[in-house]
C-alpha cells in the first residue's frame, strides 16, 4: 500500500515539479491567501453588528448609486437634488466623482447577471473590501517590478493587513478611496512598467488606470503633481489648464518640448555660435512669454487659484487662519506621531530602511517610489487623512527592507565558503557558491589583498574568519524579523478589529456588569423623521448629518456634507449658537420645519452638538 507524502516537499516531489514550476505554485498559493485575508479581516464590523453603511459621505454616495441603478446613468448624470442646500439645490451629475458608483452598479448588474439574489446595498457594503484584496495583486505586481517577487509577496501581505490602508476600507466604507487607492497603486504600477519596459501599450494602460482614478476620487492631483500626463477626461473638462493645481504638470510637459525642440534645432545647426545665441533668445522669449501668460491667467480668473485644500498641503497653517470650516475636520488635522505609530507600527522602522536599499540599487523604478514614499510621507505629516495615500508607498518600501534583508541572511546560511592558505607566499585559494563564476576557485595574493578585493565586491563579510559566529548572528536576526512580523500582524488585527470596525452612526459600549449596549439613536432619529414629518418637510442640523438624514429620513436638508456654500453653513452655525428669541428669526428666515440637535446626555457622547 502507497504511503502518503511525509511534508509539503514530499507532496511537490510526487507531482514531478521542476524547481520554477514549485516556485510558481508556491507564490500563487500564498497570492491566494493573501487574496482572501485582505477580503474577510475587513468583515469585523459586518460579524459584529450588521451589513450597514458606515459614516457620513458614505450614504450620499449610497443614495446616488441607488438612484443610477433605478434611472439610468443619463438621469443619473442630470440629476438635480432638491433635497440637498435648501433652496439652492445641487447638480449631483457634475459635482461628483461618477466612479465608485459605476463600479458599484457594474458590479451589481454582473451579480445579477449571473443569477445571484443580491441587493445593491449588500454591494456597496463590500466594494472596499473586494477592492481591497485586488490592491494586494498590484501590490505584488508592482513590489516585484521595482524590486524582485519576494519583495512582492512582502508588499501585498503587508498592506493586506496594514491599518492605515483598513481604516478606509473596512465592510461598510462606502467612500471614494475604497476603490480610489487601488486606481491610485494600479496606475503608478502601470507606469513604472511603460517606464521599464519602453512600451506605448503599458503607457497607453496607465493613462486609461489614470482615467479611473480621476473619476473615482479628487485625490488625482497627486498623481498628476507625480506623474505629469496629459490626461484630457469629461469630468475634469479642462481643469488640468486652467488650475494652479495642475501646473507643475504643465510646466514640465513644456520643458520637455522645449528640450526635444533644442536638441533638433542643434542637430540643424552646424554652428556653435550661432545655436548658443539663438539659444539664449528662445530662453529668454520663452521665459518672458510664460510669465506674462501665467500672470494674465491668473488676474483675468481664466487659471483658477490653488484650492484651500491645497493651500493647507503646502502650509499647515493656512486653513486655520483662512478657512476655518476646513480646519475644523478632524481628519483635516496635522498628523499626531501616535497616529503614525497607530496606523504603521514596525513600518515606521523598515520605511528608513527601505529607502537605504533603494538609493543602494537606483533606477527608474526605484527613483519614482523614492519619490512617491517621501512625498506622500510629507503630506500624511500635514494632514491625518493622507495616511491613506502614503500607505501603499509605505508598504512596498518596507517590503523592500525585509525582502532584502532576508534574502541576504538566508544567502549567508546557506554559503559554504572555504578559505585555505597555500605554499609560502601565503596565497589565499577561496571556494564559494557566492562568487560570480559559480562554484569555482579564486586566488588572491595575501590575506589582506583577498579581503580588499572580496569586499569590493560586497563578499568581505561572507568570507570572513568568524563565519560560525556570523551565521549564529544570522540566525538571531532572521527569528527577530519574524518575531516583529507577527507582531504587527496581531497589531493589525487588533486595530481593525477594535478601532477600524465600529460604525459611527451606531454606537457600543459596556454596561455595569460588562453586558455589550448598542445605541442605534441615529437610525431611530432619522425612521421617526421618515414617518411623522411631512414628506415637504425641510430639516435643519449642522452639516455633519445632512447626508444621512437625505439617505435614511429622505428629508430636504438645508446644509449638507458636501461643504461647498460658507455662508450657508455660517448661518446654520449662527442659528446654533444664538440665543432663542434670535436662532428663531434665523431659521424662519430659512423656511425650517424641523430641528435636530445631537446630545450627549447621561451617557457622555463627546461628539454631539454642543462639543461641535
Amino acid at each position: 500500500m502507497a504511503t502518503m507524502p511525509a511534508s509539503a516537499s514530499d507532496l511537490l516531489k510526487s507531482f514531478k515539479l521542476k524547481t520554477k514550476q514549485q516556485e510558481l505554485l508556491i507564490r500563487v498559493s500564498i497570492l491566494c491567501l493573501v487574496y482572501i485575508l485582505a477580503f474577510i479581516t475587513r468583515l469585523f464590523s459586518v460579524l459584529r453588528y450588521e451589513s450597514m453603511i458606515h459614516e457620513f459621505d458614505p450614504y450620499f454616495n449610497y443614495r446616488t448609486t441607488l438612484y443610477l441603478t433605478e434611472n439610468g446613468f443619463y438621469d443619473f448624470w442630470n440629476w438635480f437634488d432638491y433635497e440637498s442646500w435648501y433652496p439652492l439645490g445641487r447638480i449631483v451629475g457634475g459635482t461628483l466623482y461618477p466612479g465608485l458608483m459605476v463600479t458599484a452598479v457594474l458590479i451589481y448588474r454582473i451579480l445579477r447577471f449571473l443569477r445571484f439574489a443580491v441587493h445593491i446595498r449588500e454591494v456597496c457594503v463590500l466594494t472596499a473590501p473586494f477592492f481591497a484584496s485586488n490592491t494586494t495583486l498590484v501590490a505584488y505586481f508592482f513590489g516585484k517590478e521595482i524590486w524582485d517577487s519576494g519583495a512582492g509577496l512582502v508588499a501585498a501581505i503587508l498592506i493586506a493587513i496594514c491599518p492605515g490602508y483598513i481604516s478606509r476600507s473596512v465592510a461598510g466604507s462606502y467612500d471614494n478611496e475604497g476603490v480610489a487607492i487601488f486606481a491610485l497603486l494600479f496606475t503608478f504600477y502601470l507606469f513604472v512598467k511603460a517606464v521599464n519596459t519602453g512600451s506605448l501599450a503599458w503607457s497607453l494602460a496607465s493613462a486609461f488606470g489614470y482615467f479611473y482614478m480621476v473619476s473615482a476620487w479628487g485625490g488625482y492631483v497627486f498623481i498628476i503633481n507625480l506623474i505629469p500626463l496629459y490626461v484630457l477626461i469629461r469630468f475634469v473638462g479642462f481643469q488640468h489648464v486652467q488650475s494652479g493645481e495642475h501646473m507643475a504638470a504643465m510646466g514640465v510637459f513644456f520643458l520637455m518640448q522645449v528640450f526635444y525642440f533644442l536638441d533638433w534645432v542643434k542637430h540643424m545647426l552646424s554652428d556653435t555660435k550661432l545655436f548658443q545665441a539663438f539659444l539664449r533668445i528662445t530662453v529668454t522669449c520663452a521665459v518672458a512669454v510664460g510669465g506674462i501668460a501665467l500672470g494674465l491667467g491668473m488676474v483675468s480668473g481664466y487659471i483658477s487659484p490653488w484650492t484651500g485644500r491645497f493651500y493647507s498641503l503646502l502650509d499647515p497653517t493656512y486653513a486655520k487662519d483662512h478657512i476655518p470650516i476646513i480646519a475644523s475636520v478632524s481628519e483635516h488635522q496635522p498628523t499626531a506621531w501616535s497616529s503614525f505609530m497607530f496606523d504603521f507600527h514596525i513600518l515606521l522602522l523598515l520605511f528608513p530602511a527601505g529607502l537605504y536599499f533603494c538609493f543602494k540599487r537606483l533606477s527608474d523604478a526605484t527613483i519614482f517610489i523614492v519619490m512617491y514614499g517621501l512625498t506622500s510621507m510629507y503630506f500624511a505629516g500635514v494632514m491625518v487623512r493622507l495616511i491613506l495615500v502614503a500607505t501603499p508607498a509605505v508598504c512596498l518600501i518596507s517590503a523592500i527592507a525585509v525582502s532584502a534583508t532576508v534574502k541576504n541572511l538566508t544567502v549567508l546560511l546557506r554559503s559554504k565558503n572555504k578559505v585555505v592558505q597555500t605554499g609560502s607566499t601565503k596565497e589565499v585559494a577561496v571556494q564559494s557558491p557566492l562568487l560570480r563564476n559559480g562554484y569555482g576557485v579564486m586566488i588572491f595574493q595575501g590575506p589582506s589583498k583577498y579581503m580588499e578585493i572580496l569586499e569590493s565586491n560586497g563578499y568581505g563579510a561572507l568570507l570572513d574568519q568568524s563565519q560560525p559566529f556570523q551565521k549564529n548572528g544570522a540566525i538571531a536576526l532572521l527569528f527577530g524579523a519574524f518575531y516583529l512580523l507577527s507582531r504587527y500582524a496581531t497589531h493589525c488585527t487588533w486595530v481593525t478589529s477594535e478601532a477600524y470596525s465600529s460604525p459611527s452612526i451606531v454606537l457600543a459600549a459596556r454596561g455595569a456588569h460588562g453586558n455589550r449596549v448598542i445605541f442605534d439613536d441615529y437610525r431611530e432619529a432619522y425612521f421617526w423623521l421618515r414617518q411623522n414629518t411631512p414628506q415637504d418637510a425641510k430639516v435643519m442640523s449642522w452639516w455633519d448629518y445632512g447626508y444621512q438624514i437625505t439617505a435614511m429620513g429622505n428629508r430636504t436638508v438645508i446644509v449638507d456634507n458636501n461643504t461647498w456654500n460658507n455662508t450657508h453653513i455660517a448661518t446654520v452655525g449662527r442659528a446654533m449658537s444664538s440665543y432663542e428669541d434670535e436662532a428663531i428669526e434665523i431659521i424662519r428666515s430659512l423656511d425650517v420645519d424641523y430641528v435636530l440637535v445631537v446630545f450627549g446626555g447621561v451617557t457622555g457622547y463627546s461628539s454631539d452638538d454642543i462639543n461641535k
